[in-house]
């Protein structure tokens, strides 16, 4: 298989790839893509139509909505298919502040969301609402402590990510969701990144809304769901068919939908045994970078995802990391895909504290299930000491340290 980057030149997949920018996007598993090649073709009914041919496209939709419902403790009704974690954020915050700006217009988020999340709150405190963007600790962290001090009584809707896409630090979404049923607050959590990674009951929980996104967990691109609590009032943003019980409006994508239902099912199903994997490679990764002279681990080290690993190093620039692994053959990031283009500093390090003059030395390597040992024993070659500092002398910097003290 041959790929091309941006200037046109080949690079034989097979040959070199280790690819591990998983919480950008996942590779569409083999069951995945067999369960919707029937939709692609034969049964490309409009789940819509009346005749049987719409009635086998109608029968996908509801078997995959059977599927994400038990995968995270809900109920088959409650789940509403959408093109994915963007529009599932939008939709639960902006359906909540509309529907119910009568009772308050005040909303709670953190600093660290995912701009589809702090994007959607920006936009509505133009249109009258008030948002508080909780601070984080050093971790990434939301402190339940300062989430009920800023609750208020027209707060309408708190809004915190399940586990962040950037750092993997893993939020008491238990405490969150217990504060928010206390004081009879909606709850929402963007859970794109937690999916196949951290069990999900939203009734335990007490999660209101919950994002989640296919192309996460190895299904298709461009398919998610939003779980909405029955009894949720929430406005409606597409209009015009009754699809989606008459709650978002367009033709369902049965294909990519089907395809969603099987990785959310493969994937909440291997949660144990999978993250025993990735953890043991996760933390072979932070131990041997961390050995590196100026290199900080971003995150918390224990409450992070499996798959998840974050560092920086002085002196460089991510960018410059990300091009000397390119040409080796390993594919990784040094944050949100969604803002790669951008030249601002990683909005999620910063909040942590990151010192501004290292913040843009960011490494995110997130694992999958196609990695393994071989492949971070590759990574870690390629990120030696003296590969990443050739011109830096840390022994004459340590000698020196020693000698002034």
């Amino acid at each position: 298989m041959i790929i091309h980057n941006c200037e046109g030149v080949g690079v034989t997949v097979e040959n070199m790839t280790i690819y591990m920018d998983n919480s950008a996007t996942t590779p569409v598993r083999k069951e995945v893509v067999e369960e919707m090649i029937p939709y692609l073709t034969e049964n490309f009914g409009n789940p819509s139509s009346i005749y049987d041919l719409g009635k086998t496209s109608k029968h996908a939709v509801e078997k995959a909505r059977k599927r994400v419902a038990y995968a995270i403790g809900a109920e088959e009704n409650e789940i509403y298919f959408t093109s994915g974690g963007t529009e599932s954020d939008n939709w639960a915050i902006k359906g909540i502040a509309f529907a119910n700006r009568n009772k308050g217009k005040h909303i709670i988020t953190s600093s660290i969301e995912h701009h589809a999340v702090l994007h959607a709150c920006k936009w509505l405190e133009g249109q009258g609402f008030e948002v508080t963007y909780l601070p984080v600790d050093k971790y990434g962290m939301v402190s339940p402590e300062d989430l009920k001090n800023v609750i208020r009584d027209d707060t309408i809707l708190i809004s915190i990510m399940l586990a962040n896409n950037e750092i993997g630090t893993i939020q008491p979404v238990d405490q969150i969701g217990k504060i928010a049923r206390e004081n009879r607050i909606y709850f929402h959590t963007d859970a794109v990144q937690a999916i196949g990674h951290v069990p999900i009951d939203v009734q335990k929980m007490n999660i209101d809304l919950l994002s989640l996104s296919g192309h996460k967990f190895q299904g298709p691109k461009g398919c998610g769901a939003l779980y909405i609590r029955k009894g949720t009032k929430i406005e409606i943003l597409l209009h015009g068919g009754a699809q989606e019980r008459k709650r978002r409006a367009g033709t369902e994508n049965v294909p990519a939908i089907a395809g969603l239902g099987k990785a959310i099912e493969l994937a909440v199903g291997e949660i144990g045994e999978s993250d025993k994997t990735l953890l043991e490679m996760r933390e072979r990764l932070i131990k041997d970078l961390l050995k590196i002279p100026k290199t900080h681990l971003n995150g918390h080290p224990i409450k992070r995802l499996a798959n998840n690993v974050n560092v920086t190093f002085e002196y460089i620039e991510g960018e410059s990391l990300l091009l000397l692994l390119n040409a080796k053959g390993v594919f990784a990031s040094t944050g949100s895909a969604c803002n790669s283009s951008s030249l601002e500093p990683s909005h999620v390090l910063t909040a942590c504290g990151v010192p501004h003059e290292i913040v843009h030395g960011s490494l995110r390597l997130s694992l999958g299930k196609m990695n393994t040992q071989e492949d971070v024993n590759t990574v870690l070659h390629q990120l030696d000491q003296k590969i990443i500092y050739p011109h830096y002398d840390f022994k004459h910097l340590t000698e020196s340290i020693l000698k002034s003290e």
